[in-house]
């Protein structure tokens, strides 16, 4: 009914017509009596009465006005079109015009009074007469005004789960668009470090193949074992991309803190010189965190193999704090002197990573010479030992 009001108003109208016109020309003679075309006139415009509400109310009161002037029976059945158009304007009309359709029929309700205390020369006629005129005109004002505010009410309701719907599908942009970023940063250290190590042990391999073939068969193995270890990480990385099941997202690489010294053993095992000390007593970190922490020390030794020079020393500390946990991996390598391709995400990398966990993070070259990365992130507040529980742990 709401899809198509003026075929359902325009039968209503045809129907009430078939009821209308006979009883107000009982009496009259359909086709030679005014008063059935004056019936008709007002029923004419109620196929209209929600599309064109004020258009409709206009025409229905005008007809009324001239079936007063011209002195026909005071109330006909006809009448009750003026009921139906306040009603109608009251509900699909706007404010002003329910409004000037309220005072139109209060005014109509006068004049009927006043004809009735005419022609039956009694007052209180007359007033009731009005007043009871007056009083269907309120009560269908009243009826109409109720539906534009259900109405009203409906349409806000569906505006508002539209808009859900709208900020839903918008949330799920946002954190699809944070999802890639994620994997993209994923990607870049995973593959960013493997080939450093792979480009590393081949140039090592290929010096070493004509004085030391032990060791080129060694960097052969490390290049194996490593290109096999980044070919499993990316399998986990891009099967999230092919997944549709959240459940699968527990397939994704989430490196802990005892991948640490993992990682430092990988780098010694590719000819790094490199040492390592945790100092404070090590506590359990969210997930995100951990990994944090183990993708930044990777990024930055991958920059000391791509940018520190031949044979630099690099010391990596991870000290237990009483309100933080700070990660500082520093070379005396060329440092800030090392030519840059310029294409790197890394560093950037590193910056998100402190802003999504609320770090710090400094780096930038040595006094001395060389660079350094300080990376900070704050401990959770459930549990911060005292300066007594903190302690030196054994370095490797």
């Amino acid at each position: 009914m709401e899809d198509h009001p003026f075929r359902v108003d325009l039968i209503a109208t045809l129907a009430a017509l078939l009821i209308v016109v006979p009883l107000t020309t009982v009496g009259f003679g359909f086709s030679t009596d005014p008063v059935a075309w004056v019936a008709l006139a007002m029923f004419a415009p109620l196929p209209w009465r929600r599309t064109r509400p004020t258009t409709s109310a206009i025409l229905v009161h005008s007809f009324a006005l001239l079936h007063w002037i011209a002195g026909m029976p005071l109330i006909l059945p006809a009448d009750f079109a003026v009921l139906i158009a306040i009603y109608s304007v009251a509900g699909h009309g706007p404010r002003w015009a329910s409004r000037a359709g309220l005072l139109s029929g209060v005014l109509g309700a006068l004049l009927l009074g006043g004809s009735a205390m005419k022609l039956s020369n009694s007052y209180s006629a007359g007033a009731g007469f009005a007043s009871t005129a007056a009083a269907l005109v309120l009560a269908a004002w009243a009826m109409g005004t109720m539906r534009a505010a259900r109405r009203e009410r409906w349409e806000a309701i569906a505006n508002r789960a539209v808009q859900l719907e709208r900020d839903s599908e918008q949330q799920k942009g946002l954190a699809m668009a944070a999802e890639r970023a994620r994997i993209a940063r994923e990607m870049h250290d995973v593959v960013a470090h493997s080939l450093s190590i792979i480009v590393a042990q081949a140039d090592g391999g290929r010096y070493a193949a004509q004085t030391k073939p032990e060791l080129a068969a060694q960097s052969l193995e490390t290049i194996a074992d490593t290109g096999r270890a980044a070919l499993a990480d990316m399998r986990k990385i891009l099967g999230i991309l092919r997944s549709d099941h959240a459940e699968d997202a527990n397939t994704a690489p989430q490196p802990s803190m005892q991948d640490i010294r993992s990682l430092i053993t990988e780098s010694k095992n590719a000819g790094m010189r490199i040492s390592f000390a945790e100092v404070g007593t090590a506590r359990q970190l969210p997930p995100g965190a951990e990994m944090a922490l183990y993708r930044v020390c990777q990024e930055s030794l991958t920059n000391v193999r791509k940018h520190a020079g031949p044979d630099p020393s690099v010391t990596v500390a991870l000290n237990w704090e009483l309100t933080s946990v700070r990660l500082l991996i520093k070379d005396d390598g060329r440092g800030a002197a090392a030519s840059s391709d310029h294409v790197g995400h890394g560093l950037l990398g590193i910056r998100e990573r402190a802003g999504l966990f609320g770090g710090t993070v400094s780096m930038g070259p040595r006094p001395g010479g060389g660079f350094q990365v300080e990376f900070e992130l704050p401990l959770p507040e459930k549990y911060v030992p005292s300066e007594e529980e903190t302690r030196w742990q054994t370095p490797m």
